[in-house]
């Protein structure tokens, strides 16, 4: 057996367990309420968002909508994954997968691949379902290349959330531990990063949360390269013309690339020098 093969045949056991499992029964309400939810509501052709703006174009609703990823994606994939090595070193059994022929590199790498497997697949299901919706209500479909963007851009930003947890997982004897960790890094980039703004708008003089000020505007942009979320949705903000943050389409995939590589390489190395 090949070592792909044997990659993928255990990242599709842990994707199998944790499809049956009860966690993701209990998140799809929370899915289905943060993706077509928001899909069907930023489509209301009556809607007017704050500053008087109304999405007209469907890739406009599918970025308003991106905060239901946001919120609810990203959150179920560190609940999905918090536990992916702490619940085995809790149990025993972590000392029995490392001491297998299977390469510790790879076991990292089925364990990213699997994690990330079962929560895209609810994902895009319910992502099919919010495109079918916009264009139900706008009575057009999103490009192929923006449809392109949107699926790529919400696959990588469940994929760092993933990594995340995971590296938690490695580093936490405890469960407990580990989705606190897990949380806290959600919590961070979800919520507090716009005071990490503020703070540094403050610091270089710049006026803060004014829209119409290109220094602001710059500044956020920037600093937005640092955020997951924030990268996000300047993966998103490619396919709209109207938007311009002073971050160019090449930085925004570039970023992408190190916050998917980074981790990634962050978690092998963990997993080489992990002490049962």
């Amino acid at each position: 057996m090949s070592d792909r093969t044997r990659i993928l045949k255990v990242a599709a056991r842990i994707r199998r367990e944790r499809l049956a499992g009860i966690r993701l029964k209990i998140m799809l309400p929370i899915l289905l309420l943060f993706l077509p939810g928001m899909a069907w509501g930023f489509s209301d052709p009556n809607i007017v968002l704050p500053g008087g703006h109304q999405p007209d174009t469907p890739m406009e609703v599918l970025f308003y909508a991106s905060l239901g990823v946001v919120f609810g994606a990203t959150m179920c994939a560190v609940l999905m994954a918090f536990d992916g090595v702490s619940k085995d070193r809790a149990s025993g059994m972590l000392e029995v997968r490392l001491a297998q022929p299977m390469p510790r590199r790879h076991q990292a790498t089925a364990l990213i691949l699997g994690h990330a497997q079962c929560i895209l697949v609810p994902v895009y299901l319910l992502l099919g379902v919010s495109v079918f919706l916009v264009r139900i209500r706008l009575g057009e479909w999103p490009s192929a290349g923006e449809l392109a963007v949107y699926v790529l851009s919400t696959g990588l930003i469940v994929v760092w959330y993933t990594l995340f947890a995971l590296l938690a997982s490695t580093s936490a004897k405890e469960q407990g531990t580990a989705i606190a960790f897990g949380i806290g890094v959600w919590f961070f980039f979800t919520f507090l990063w716009a005071l990490v703004t503020t703070m540094v708008a403050y610091a270089s003089g710049v006026a803060v949360g004014e829209a119409n000020d290109p220094a602001w505007v710059a500044l956020e942009g920037m600093l937005d390269l640092l955020s997951p979320n924030g990268v996000y949705h300047h993966l998103l903000e490619t396919q709209l013309p109207t938007v311009d943050r002073g971050v160019a389409a090449w930085q925004s995939w570039l970023a992408a690339l190190l916050w998917t590589l980074l981790p990634w390489w962050a978690l092998h190395h963990r997993m080489e020098r992990l002490v049962p």
